[in-house]
């Protein structure tokens, strides 16, 4: 009997070990699918692409710190820029046009704030007016209250999706001919988000391609003959950088004077900075 139980004993101390090591396990995986759970409800996608890129729509997101000083030195740096630092309102954007919710944000594809609208648990947070929905595309928005001369603006690369290089390129040739928006907003289309992701991927061979698409807004000879010559191919290594200071861990980001939105939000969370701005 003495050693019935002494070998039970044995056993049971073999088995307690295994016991947790199985307990360890399971509450490991719980707490992994709440982490999924629990990031899908508060609304945030990050999508790894690239070393160091993601896109991230988390408005939620606790917002980095900005000054208005660092906002008007924005107008000191040789980036894309609207208007002038004495401006009561200036906005900013950090984006990317290969980026999925740089195109929500945009107001130009309607399709893609459809699709990622129906993904997202029957929510319609991305959903446009236009569409019966709620989403106020905030650079829509901005474009009016420039267009009114009401605001300044920056437009800042940085590498969101990591399939943006040639549609920031393209951005720096069309502003260089004062068509800025006319390349912005082709380049925000359904179409260009997959001829960007799909087609020209970075590459510079596909250069042709890429200045056929916004022949309608630059002539194509010259936005060949400026992708290929790879003259701001520097200028967007400077804007990462400078989208990092500002604060910009994904895209896309906004700010409206010191205020920031890091995430595609609508432009109704960022009315109240703007009116108070404008004051």
């Amino acid at each position: 009997m003495e050693e019935k139980v002494k070998r039970s004993g044995s056993a049971l101390e073999r088995f307690v070990p295994i016991l947790l090591l199985v307990s360890i396990g399971l509450a490991f995986a719980v707490g992994v699918l709440w982490q999924k759970v629990s990031g899908l409800e508060k609304g945030k996608t990050t999508t790894p692409t690239t070393t160091n890129t993601t896109d991230t729509t988390d408005v939620t997101a606790q917002q980095p710190k900005l000054t208005l000083d660092q906002v008007k030195n924005l107008f000191k740096e040789d980036v894309i820029k609207f208007g002038k630092d004495s401006s009561k309102l200036i906005l900013v954007e950090v984006s990317d046009t290969s980026c999925p919710y740089c195109h929500v944000a945009s107001g130009k594809n309607p399709e893609l704030n459809r699709k990622i609208d129906e993904d997202s648990q029957g929510r319609t947070q991305f959903k446009l007016v236009s569409d019966g929905g709620t989403y106020v595309a905030p650079v829509v928005e901005f474009k009016k209250l420039i267009d009114q001369g009401k605001a300044s603006f920056v437009y800042i690369y940085s590498p969101g999706h990591g399939n943006g290089e040639m549609g920031a390129q393209a951005l720096y040739c069309a502003n260089e001919k004062g068509k800025f928006w006319a390349a912005h907003d082709l380049l925000m289309t359904n179409k260009a988000y997959d001829l960007l992701n799909n087609t020209v991927k970075n590459d510079k061979s596909k250069s042709g391609d890429l200045a056929t698409f916004l022949a309608s807004a630059v002539d194509s000879g010259f936005m060949k003959t400026c992708l290929e010559s790879g003259k701001y191919v520097e200028r967007i290594k400077k804007d990462v950088a400078l989208a990092t200071s500002l604060g910009a861990q994904g895209t896309p980001f906004f700010a409206v004077n010191e205020n920031t939105f890091p995430g595609a939000y609508s432009f109704d969370a960022m009315k109240s900075a703007v009116d108070t701005a404008l004051k």
